[in-house]
């Protein structure tokens, strides 16, 4: 148990993880580089500790000090108490949720063990936006999707952002990088998996028709919004497959065309 600290100064070095939390840029260079990552929100800490990650230490404002007593109690690790109006100097935006923790990363596992026993895998390329990457793990974690493999351009899982936006989902979802990319695709072809590009181009079959869900190790291989997979990823493909569209819509928002897919390949 630490006993909580108040600090007032927004330069003090004890709050270096949590400066300028707005900045994506800033931020995707450090925190990897430190070993860290931002959890945010009473239900996101608790759940970044239920998967087994290391709290550095914790940020609150004072209404939160009862709530997360219990974690207070748990840990062993600074707790730093400051005024709502410090810890937006501090971090770059109203922090309404109250609570912050700087969580320590662990080694990014290899593909094969993140493949070992997988029977559902979801495959991302280029995805950089981390709304639609934390909207992805959370529909991969509720559909049963079993990991998540990231081309090496994609975003960070663990920035603040996408794990807000999975609700913490990236914390019980598996997942490595392929590289080089896209000859890693071969890893899983080695592995049995069946490589479906989802893309509306032509050529494509309807998802339904392909009957995903019969396949015995299924790989959905999704890309960026707007873009699209690349050519090279869709040539790497066993089969390319679509949703069907109504009333003149060309395509899905990629978050919610990933949710369709993964029901689709779990179906039945």
């Amino acid at each position: 148990m630490s006993e909580p600290q108040t600090i007032t100064d927004p330069a003090d070095p004890r709050l270096v993880d949590y400066t300028d939390l707005t900045d994506v840029e800033l931020r995707r260079r450090r925190e990897p580089a430190e070993g860290l990552f931002i959890a945010e929100g009473e239900k996101v800490i608790r759940r970044a500790l239920a998967a087994g990650y290391t709290m550095r230490s914790m940020l609150l404002t004072a209404k939160w000090l009862d709530v997360m007593a219990d974690v207070i109690d748990a840990v062993d690790a600074p707790v730093h108490l400051v005024e709502p109006r410090l810890a937006e100097q501090v971090t770059g935006y109203h922090v309404h949720r109250g609570a912050l923790a700087s969580m320590a990363r662990k080694p990014l596992p290899d593909v094969v063990d993140v493949l070992a026993g997988a029977g559902r895998v979801a495959v991302l390329e280029g995805l950089v936006d981390h709304t639609n990457l934390g909207a992805i793990f959370r529909s991969a974690a509720a559909l049963g999707m079993d990991a998540v493999l990231l081309s090496p351009d994609c975003a960070d899982p663990l920035y603040r952002r996408a794990v807000k936006t999975s609700m913490g989902a990236v914390f019980s979802v598996p997942y490595a990088r392929l590289d080089p990319w896209p000859g890693s695709l071969a890893t899983l072809r080695d592995a049995g998996f069946h490589l479906l590009a989802l893309t509306p181009a032509e050529g494509s079959v309807d998802l339904a028709d392909a009957a995903p869900h019969r396949l015995p190790k299924a790989a959905l291989l999704l890309g960026a919004e707007g873009e699209g997979l690349t050519e090279r990823a869709l040539a790497a493909a066993d089969q390319r497959v679509r949703i069907p569209m109504a009333h003149g819509i060309d395509s899905l928002n990629v978050g919610a065309a990933a949710a369709v897919a993964f029901y689709a390949v779990n179906a039945g």
